[in-house]
């Protein structure tokens, strides 16, 4: 049933039994079930994604990672850990993007119990934006309080360089501008309010925190913070668009992030997010340059290092604060 859900197949009588993990099916109203179609998955099949993961693990992580592209080195650091395949996972999607695994991991790093997510989803895949978040309310249901969203972004800002880290202060919400959200349709306030504010979206206090860490490990020059906007892909973006961004302030382009920070802020969690910048935006007519996915990787990759150790310091940091509220 589950794989009839991952591809918005509906289908059966007026109640749908949804097997949780081989135990006790967990009953779910057909009509609940359809609404999934468009918009978004009802409270019970979040449950039960959640519910599989716990059963398979010991750890009960407060804080979630979300790894963007060529980022997913972080969760292979984690010790005592334990993997889940997304197409294991009862209700889950599955990433198809290069450099995205496709596995949650849930383990410790520093002693601190994590679960990162090896691969995220887009729109571009075909995915509406509530399925794009939807593992940030599993997050949630098991517990996390604080979440660190990463990506691989184009340097739009004339002073970035590729290789630096900016992290993100705000964005500038396009889906939404044109109507498109992952909290449109029916609101469970169970999750959160039907109208949350996104003022203070990405803490002040955790990228004060981050600004100090980096400092710390001599990364003062290449730690950057700005505004991020999220574009739907999969093409890059063209000379008139990117000329436009800039006059609204935009200082890195990417694909995601955006549909998983208002989720989670939905759900009242605390968030953290940074790009690497891994291109520079192309500005101008006459070039022969050309955006690509696998100089996006080949950055990733030789920054990771640096984004490990940030990420780190950055989760014992957070633990720290969740032990103290």
């Amino acid at each position: 049933m589950s794989s009839l859900l991952n591809n918005l197949i509906v289908t059966g009588p007026s109640t749908s039994d949804i097997a949780s993990n081989g135990s006790s099916l967990i009953h779910v109203p057909a009509n609940s079930v359809e609404a999934a179609t468009t918009t978004g998955y009802p409270f019970e099949l979040i449950q039960e994604s959640a519910n599989y993961l716990l059963t398979g693990t010991k750890h009960r992580p407060k804080i979630g990672v979300i790894c963007g592209s060529g980022l997913g080195g972080l969760a292979d650091q984690l010790g005592d850990r334990d993997v889940f395949p997304y197409e294991d996972i009862p209700n889950f999607p599955v990433s198809t993007v290069k450099g995205h695994a496709g596995r949650m991991v849930i383990g410790l790093l520093s002693g601190v119990p994590v679960m990162c997510m090896q691969g995220r989803f887009h729109a571009y895949e075909g995915y509406p934006l509530w399925k794009c978040a939807m593992p940030v309310r599993v997050m949630k249901l098991m517990g996390v309080e604080h979440v660190i969203i990463t990506n691989a972004a184009g340097g739009l800002n004339p002073e970035f360089k590729v290789g630096d880290i900016m992290i993100i202060k705000d964005h500038i919400n396009m889906q939404g501008f044109a109507g498109d959200s992952p909290l449109r349709g029916r609101n469970d306030e169970r999750f959160g309010p039907r109208f949350p504010a996104m003022n203070n979206a990405y803490d002040k206090d955790l990228r004060s925190m981050a600004k100090k860490i980096a400092h710390g490990m001599n990364l003062g020059n290449v730690v950057r913070e700005g505004v991020y906007v999220m574009l739907g892909g999969p093409t890059y973006e063209t000379v008139a668009e990117l000329k436009l961004l800039r006059i609204l302030g935009v200082d890195a382009v990417g694909m995601s992030t955006v549909p998983e920070v208002v989720v989670a802020r939905h759900c009242g969690m605390k968030v953290f997010a940074f790009s690497l910048i891994t291109n520079e935006c192309i500005t101008e007519y006459e070039t022969d340059a050309e955006a690509n996915h696998e100089e996006v990787i080949d950055v990733a990759n030789k920054r990771k290092s640096d984004l490990q150790e940030l990420a780190r310091r950055i989760i014992v940091s957070m633990n720290e604060d969740c032990q103290e509220n």
